[in-house]
């Protein structure tokens, strides 16, 4: 595919005109570099799994409304490179499904059109905000959801027949409005209106159902996230009948599949709202050997008086806390999956276990996102006899 139009101004990916075994191997080395310099001792470093499409694979964006220069035409899309005030309107990412740029180009020729301003953040004044699309890759459904200020004179029946009228490849199952009077530049819900449909979309990973509502957290590349859960799940000796610990759970995607097995599995999540999704979906799969508590990962199992067999740990890109280090080392399970977004964090916290008693056994980095610096990674450690 040829170099994306936007690669001068757009911000999004770092390594547009690299050839993608190059990317493979510029994140392989990457990997190999923090944990030399961490003195991780890797037994088995397992080549990346590269992307199962290094195109069209985000499910989820969240475009910024405002202007390319000052006072210039409406734009629509992504922060300009190394100038977060501009905005670069990106009708022809290639990171996404066709659909998303078709929708982006669409509302803004309607908000263009109807004379919309948008937000101005020194100001904190006008009316559009974002735009944000979410699309299932095993269900084809779409929700579209346009964030605005509370400023009166949005058309939202004009919208919906906008929406309606573009010929899409998924099908529409929700268009919304979300209300954001917050200074803050994120997209937040002050109030949310359901204009056409629901306020969710449906997925499926590795055979389970999941309801991805318009504010929930979700995987953003599923078809590369299955693969890397099946192959973690594969790492360890048999589960069955037996109680895993998976911490940092989110929304409780390889909490569930543990649950397939195992005779009980118990997440963790900070997020409230991501765990009240997790309870639903494991409700709606019939998953009933599993559970789910909110709050901070140390905490939490502080006051847990059950111990595990196996943990699995899937944290922010910031790592896991010392507090949490200790108190996961602390159960002495036989083995430890670690499930890492942030190649740096995972190199410190492998060598504050393998400190404390734990070998590193395999470790695969795997690119689920083609074009970006991003690397994904999946260790097993093995408690030391």
């Amino acid at each position: 595919m040829d170099i994306c139009k936007h690669h001068l101004l757009c911000g999004g990916c770092a390594y547009q005109g690299i050839p993608y075994e190059e990317q493979l191997q510029k994140k392989t080395q990457e990997v190999r570099t923090l944990m030399a310099e961490r003195k991780v001792e890797v037994e088995d470093f397992l080549p990346i799994c590269p992307s199962p499409a290094p195109y069209h694979y985000r499910n989820k964006m969240e475009y910024t409304f405002g202007d390319l220069v000052k006072d210039g035409p409406l734009s629509l899309g992504m922060h300009k490179l190394r100038n977060y005030m501009s905005i670069v309107t990106v009708d022809a990412c290639q990171l996404v499904h066709e659909d998303f740029n078709r929708i982006l180009r669409g509302v803004l020729d309607f908000c263009t059109e109807k004379g919309y301003s948008h937000y101005h953040k020194r100001k904190h004044k006008g009316l559009l905000r974002n735009l944000v699309i979410r699309s299932g890759l095993h269900t084809d459904e779409l929700l579209v959801n346009i964030v605005t200020t509370s400023e009166a004179g949005f058309d939202e029946e004009a919208f919906c027949a906008c929406i309606e009228l573009l010929s899409l490849d998924h099908k529409v199952v929700g268009i919304l409005r979300t209300i954001n009077d917050g200074f803050a530049d994120a997209v937040q819900c002050d109030a949310l209106r359901v204009l056409r449909g629901r306020d969710y979309y449906m997925e499926r990973i590795l055979g389970l159902n999941f309801k991805v509502s318009a504010f929930s957290f979700f995987q953003t590349n599923v078809a590369a996230v299955e693969r890397l859960y099946r192959d973690a799940l594969a790492l360890l000796d048999d589960y069955s009948g037996k109680n895993v610990f998976d911490l940092f759970c989110g929304t409780g995607t390889i909490t569930q599949a543990l649950a397939l097995k195992a005779a009980h599995v118990t997440g963790v999540e900070i997020v409230e709202e991501a765990v009240a999704a997790a309870r639903e979906n494991a409700k709606a799969n019939g998953l009933s050997n599993c559970h789910f508590i909110a709050g901070d990962v140390f905490e939490v199992l502080s006051g847990l008086g059950e111990k595990p067999d196996t943990i699995v740990v899937d944290p922010p890109r910031a790592g896991i806390s010392e507090k949490a280090l200790d108190k996961i080392i602390s159960y002495g399970v036989d083995q430890i999956i670690y499930i890492s977004c942030g190649p740096k964090s995972l190199a410190r916290d492998l060598y504050y276990f393998q400190y404390y008693g734990y070998r590193v056994v395999s470790l695969r980095p795997y690119d689920n996102f083609s074009f970006t610096r991003h690397v994904e990674s999946v260790c097993l450690m093995s408690k030391t006899r």
